[in-house]
């Protein structure tokens, strides 16, 4: 795996956020990333329909499941969740509770930043930049 150089970055906001979220273009690494700076966190994925569902129809239930943090993959699948997830994140002083990854967009909507604003540190990942490329496979994009 290529280290990304917003590794560090993601710490930080570890350090001083309750929740997370990692958010940039499709395949920019946001999963990668997440799963591998928090691999002691359980991971679920909103891609999937039946778990998207449940969130959606019962995201008190759905959030019930991961009292101690989650990775909660594409976020932006289940808006609903935004604000039970503040009732969590007020309950509980631990940081970096829960990670949300999604696409840009989702930071964008009104739930969401009212929802969990002062609670949530952001991260735009891009994809690779030159130098983690170079790194990676001693070869630049522009060669």
């Amino acid at each position: 795996m290529i280290k990304r150089t917003a590794t560090e970055e993601v710490k930080v906001l570890a350090s001083q956020f309750k929740a997370i979220a990692i958010v940039g273009p499709r395949q920019s690494g946001k999963t990668t990333l997440a799963r591998s700076v928090f691999a002691d966190k359980p991971y679920v994925s909103l891609e999937n329909p039946d778990m998207r569902n449940y969130a959606l129809e019962d995201p008190r239930g759905f959030l019930s499941q991961y009292r101690k943090g989650a990775i909660i993959d594409e976020a932006q699948r289940a808006p609903e969740l935004f604000s039970y997830l503040q009732q969590l994140l007020d309950e509980n002083p631990q940081k970096s509770q829960f990670i949300l990854t999604g696409s840009i967009n989702f930071l964008l909507q009104e739930n969401i930043s009212q929802s969990l604003a002062g609670r949530i540190g952001y991260l735009y990942l891009l994809p690779f930049s030159n130098s983690e490329a170079v790194e990676a496979s001693g070869r630049s994009f522009f060669h």
